[in-house]
C-alpha cells in the first residue's frame, strides 16, 4: 500500500452494480466517518440519487460480465487519477474487473461474499475473483460463508485463514415505515393468522415443504399462507395446493413490489430453504417490522435467528418441524407478539448500519499498516 502522507485520509475506491440501501448507506456513513470513499456503481440503480446527493459516485459503471473491457478501462482510469490505499468490490464481476484494472499498482484489495457456493479451485473463473492471490481480504455476509471459505481446500491449497472475516450487513429501523397491506387485498381474512414466504422460484426455496406443511396443521387452524415471487407460475406448487384440504388458504401474489408491506401484514415470514442462504434480506425486513420468523439451519440464517427467542430454527425440508413452529405461534398470540417485539430488536441492535460502518472502517485501518 502506498503512504504518500500516513496522515492524509484512507482512500477507498468501492466497486459495484446496483447497490441495494444497506450498501448505499455503509458508503455514505464510512465517507462521513472521515473515509476519503468514492464509488463506481450503476446509474440505474434505485439507490443512485442518493449515492450522488452524497457525493460519492465518481464513476458509472454497468458492467456486463468478469471480461468486460470497457468498465476495467473505466476503473483503471479512475484509479489513475487518486492514489487509493483499498479497492473494495461488492460482487464477482466488479472483483475481477477491479484486480485486472489495479495490475502494478500498490493497493489492497477488498472482495464481499454473500453467499455460499461457486467457488472451486477447479473452476478458472474463481481464481480470477475471491482466489486470486491479490485479494487482501474477503468479507462474509455470515460466518457460514466465512467457514465455507475456510473449508475449501485442493491439493493442500486453502484460503488464509487472516484474508477471512465476517460483517453483518447493517441495516436502520427508520427504514422500514411502510404501512402494512390492507389482508382484504390479499383475500385473506383479518382473523386469520397470516404466513407469509417470499422467494425466487428455484427449488432450493422449499416452497414445496411450507406447503405440505401448511397442510400438516390441524383443520380448525385458521392459517392462511401467502406466497410472493413468481412462484405463482410454478404448475408443481399450484397442483400441490390443490390438494391440500384447505387449498384456498393459500394465496400466490405473484411479483410484487410492495412485498415489505406484505410481510409487516403478517403474524410469521416462513423461509424454508434447503440450501445455499446467506443473510436472506426478505427474513431481515420482516423481523424489523416486527414479524418473528421461521427459517431452517441453512447458511447464516442460525445467525440471524435465534430459536426459541425471535422466531424458531427447524431443521431443512422438515415440513414437520414448520408445521410445529407454525403452530406454537398461532395458538399463543402473546408468545408471537414477544417474539416479534424481540425479532424488531435484533436487528437494530446487532445489525445496526453504524455497527457495520464501525467495523468496515476498522477492518480498512488494518489494511494500513
Amino acid at each position: 500500500m502506498t503512504s504518500d502522507n500516513p496522515d492524509r485520509p484512507l482512500r477507498v475506491l468501492c466497486l459495484t452494480d446496483s447497490c441495494d440501501l444497506p450498501e448505499s448507506e455503509l458508503f455514505i456513513g464510512l465517507k462521513r466517518a472521515g473515509v476519503e470513499l468514492d464509488v463506481m456503481c450503476n446509474p440505474n440503480g434505485k439507490h443512485y440519487p442518493r449515492l450522488a446527493e452524497a457525493s460519492v459516485v465518481v464513476g458509472d459503471i454497468a458492467l456486463k460480465n468478469r471480461f468486460d473491457k470497457a468498465g476495467t478501462a473505466a476503473i483503471r482510469a479512475q484509479l489513475q487519477q487518486k492514489n487509493y490505499d483499498i479497492i473494495h468490490a461488492f460482487n464477482p464481476r466488479a472483483l475481477a474487473c477491479g484486480l485486472r484494472a489495479s495490475r502494478s499498482m500498490s493497493l489492497k484489495v477488498v472482495a464481499y461474499r454473500g453467499i455460499i457456493g461457486n467457488i472451486s479451485y477447479l473452476n478458472p473463473e474463481s481464481w480470477m475473483t475471491f482466489l486470486h492471490p491479490r485479494v487482501s481480504k474477503i468479507v462474509s455476509v455470515a460466518h457460514a460463508i466465512e467457514d465455507y471459505l475456510a473449508g475449501l481446500a485442493f491439493l493442500g491449497l486453502r484460503i488464509a485463514p487472516e484474508k477471512l472475516t465476517t460483517i453483518y450487513k447493517g441495516h436502520d429501523l427508520n427504514w422500514y415505515q411502510d404501512t402494512p397491506i390492507e389482508r382484504s387485498t390479499l383475500e385473506v381474512p383479518n382473523d386469520a393468522f397470516m404466513v407469509c414466504c417470499t422467494g425466487r422460484d428455484v427449488p432450493r426455496k422449499g416452497f414445496d415443504v411450507l406447503i405440505e406443511a401448511v397442510g400438516q396443521l390441524p383443520k380448525a387452524l385458521n392459517v392462511h399462507l401467502v406466497l410472493v415471487g413468481k412462484v405463482d407460475q410454478n404448475e408443481k406448487l399450484r397442483a400441490q395446493v390443490a390438494a391440500l384440504p384447505h387449498p384456498e388458504r393459500v394465496h400466490f401474489t405473484g411479483f410484487r413490489t410492495d412485498a415489505p408491506s406484505i410481510a409487516a401484514a403478517s403474524d410469521v415470514f416462513v423461509l424454508p430453504s434447503t440450501e445455499r442462504e446467506g443473510l436472506p434480506r426478505a427474513v431481515i425486513e420482516a423481523m424489523a417490522y416486527g414479524v418473528p420468523a421461521i427459517v431452517t439451519n441453512v447458511g447464516g440464517m442460525p445467525e440471524l435467528v435465534q430459536n426459541g427467542i425471535n422466531g424458531y430454527v427447524v431443521p431443512p425440508k422438515d415440513s414437520s418441524a414448520i408445521a410445529s413452529a407454525i403452530e406454537a405461534l398461532a395458538t399463543d398470540r402473546n408468545r408471537q407478539q414477544a417474539m416479534g417485539r424481540a425479532a424488531r430488536a435484533r436487528i437494530g441492535e446487532d445489525f445496526s448500519s453504524e455497527k457495520t460502518v464501525s467495523e468496515t472502517l476498522a477492518l480498512y485501518k488494518t489494511l494500513q499498516s
